[in-house]
């Protein structure tokens, strides 16, 4: 608490700080006191003791981290294989190793009163308006694919990155890359990445918006041979594919992606292949619980979910007095949702009145 002497002190710099032309506010954010606190220090005369009740002493909690705790967080948060990671993609992968250190928000704590953290901006709210919603309980039932441009160093030229990704799972489980666009060759990756999932009745559904290379005739007769139904977004509606936007932005804001433009198609094709890899096989999803898409396509995700489970309890067991609930949600995601909408008026309308 600020003595008497002090806050004269205070007061007077304050005073001097506004007489030479500085703003109250400014002075104060200096000085690291609240301007309403001058003001109560001026109306009290200056010798009245701080009386509100959040200024006296408090007692800490019984389950506050240690010192050594609160560094530990704070070394494996800045370790190699973790620095450029947040906590959210920590906390998960210390489980699968085995380890339980603090909670996820105790590491944002932690990390935020080190000045260790960085903050990103809101996305836009969703649209109100959805189409048709198309649901997936399995892999390869229902599939999301798009194209996006790649720059290359000549000036207006692209490469066009055609990406087909597993909804369920968020699997890519087709690409390649082209010098241009057309159905015929949108028709050729699909085919390829029908055959290596072994896909066989007519359960598929192939989502996409409503580009030319989508809805040309090469490409909806592939789909009508194998057997396979197309499902298309709102025209110049991005949100109504939003699987495959998301794919793309994790990929354009990847680390390693390339800061000058790609020479050539090879080049672009050996950059996509080793995105592909990381992204299937080492990128904790934040949607799937944190595992891989490819041990969700696996079907593995049951088993390393488990564990991530039973190490929780063992946790919450060990110091109960830290936990004020359950533990962590570690149950996999059942059913995937594509644009899953409201429902109409009407219905909502009847629900009210039933109740």
């Amino acid at each position: 608490m600020i003595g008497l002497a002090e806050r004269v002190q205070v007061i007077s710099w304050v005073d001097q700080a506004c007489t030479d032309g500085a703003r109250l506010s400014r002075a104060c954010d200096v000085l690291e006191i609240a301007p309403r606190t001058l003001q109560r220090w001026r109306a009290n005369g200056d010798v009245k003791a701080d009386g509100r009740k959040h200024a006296k002493t408090r007692s800490e909690p019984a389950n506050k981290l240690s010192e050594h705790e609160r560094q530990q967080v704070l070394n494996v948060a800045n370790a190699p294989e973790f620095t450029h990671l947040p906590p959210n993609q920590i906390v998960p992968t210390l489980a699968d190793q085995g380890r339980y250190i603090a909670s996820e928000s105790s590491f944002y704590r932690i990390l935020h009163e080190a000045k260790q953290l960085i903050h990103r901006g809101k996305a836009k709210p969703a649209t109100r308006q959805r189409p048709k919603p198309l649901q997936a309980d399995a892999p390869n039932q229902l599939w999301s694919w798009d194209i996006t441009y790649l720059a290359t160093t000549v000036k207006g030229l692209f490469f066009y990155l055609y990406l087909i990704m597993d909804v369920f799972s968020r699997k890519i489980v087709g690409w390649e890359v082209y010098d241009s666009e057309s159905a015929d060759q949108a028709a050729t990756v699909f085919r390829r990445a029908h055959l290596r999932e072994g896909i066989t009745g007519d359960d598929l559904v192939l989502h996409s918006d409503n580009g030319s290379p989508m809805k040309g005739a090469t490409m909806l007769a592939m789909l009508q041979r194998l057997g396979v139904m197309p499902s298309f977004s709102r025209p110049s509606v991005s949100d109504d594919n939003p699987y495959s936007e998301a794919l793309f932005k994790t990929l354009k804001y990847h680390p390693g992606y390339p800061d000058k433009p790609f020479d050539n198609l090879d080049d672009a094709r050996e950059w996509v292949c080793g995105f592909e890899h990381w992204y299937n096989e080492v990128h904790r999803h934040s949607a799937l619980r944190f595992v891989t898409p490819g041990q969700r396509h696996r079907g593995e995700d049951i088993d390393i979910l488990a564990q991530r489970h039973r190490l929780y309890e063992f946790a919450k067991a060990r110091h109960p007095e830290r936990w004020s609930g359950s533990t962590r949600n570690w149950e996999p995601e059942e059913i995937v949702y594509l644009n899953p909408g409201k429902p109409p008026k009407m219905e909502v309308n009847l629900k009210q009145k039933v109740a």
